[in-house]
């Protein structure tokens, strides 16, 4: 980072909210540098002190939880050489990777940090974090594929967890997972029978997309990031800054 960053650019580093989020805070008043009120293109440094409704930011690496929006084309991957990588497609100033994945040809939500402590905490099935999908397949299924998906299928050598299944229309469906296994639904579906036309993320955990709009992201407010420590055992000192 470089010694002077403008105010809005300051926001974003932080990973507080984007700059037309920023600037719409500046604009309102609500920024102060040095306890005086700041205005759009004020350039700030590590030693200014600046401060969001009279709470200090403080400079510095802090941490950084996102959610995205992940379009149909884009590959959970921090690897820079793969095209439609996530990381290049989010654009965020600090170093940051994915929680978890998502396939190319799925969309939803996905979490992203730089705190590399929370990633198995989250993970870690026998926390039992729960992750729900929308699902379409190619053909209207019975109730046998509900009962049979809800049971429990063999993929990988070994038995899905059991799970919830609700049916949303002849070959629709809501599905509530507690682990990830690679191309799980996928999978379960095609040991049924079934092809997977759309696959749709719509919530981790207590996190949803909130209206959210495909391809764009956002941080974690106060209260979802308050939310996520609790749900692995953290306090809130482990929070974002700010």
């Amino acid at each position: 980072m470089t010694d002077q960053l403008r105010i809005n650019k300051f926001f974003t580093h932080h990973g507080i909210c984007s700059r037309r989020e920023a600037d719409r805070l500046i604009e309102s008043g609500r920024v102060t540098i040095n306890q005086r009120v700041a205005s759009l293109g004020d350039r700030v440094s590590p030693e200014d002190v600046i401060a969001r409704d009279g709470q200090v930011i403080p400079w510095g690496t802090a941490s950084v939880y996102i959610k995205y929006h992940k379009p149909v084309g884009v590959t959970t991957t921090s690897e820079s050489h793969v095209a439609r990588n996530i990381i290049a497609e989010i654009g965020h100033p600090e170093r940051i990777f994915p929680i978890g994945r998502l396939d190319k040809d799925s969309s939803g939500l996905i979490l992203l940090t730089n705190d590399g402590d929370i990633v198995n905490e989250i993970l870690r099935t026998e926390h039992g974090h729960e992750r729900e999908y929308e699902v379409s397949v190619d053909r209207p299924f019975d109730q046998t594929f509900v009962d049979r998906m809800a049971q429990g299928v063999d993929i990988l050598d070994r038995p899905t967890k059991p799970c919830r299944i609700d049916r949303l229309g002849p070959a629709r469906f809501r599905i509530i997972l507690t682990e990830g296994r690679n191309r799980q639904i996928r999978r379960m579906c095609q040991v049924l029978g079934y092809r997977v036309l759309m696959l749709h993320r719509v919530r981790i955990m207590h996190l949803t997309l909130g209206g959210l709009a495909s391809g764009a992201w956002k941080p974690l407010t106060d209260e979802e990031r308050a939310q996520l420590f609790q749900a692995v055992g953290r306090g809130r000192s482990h929070g974002v800054s700010g």
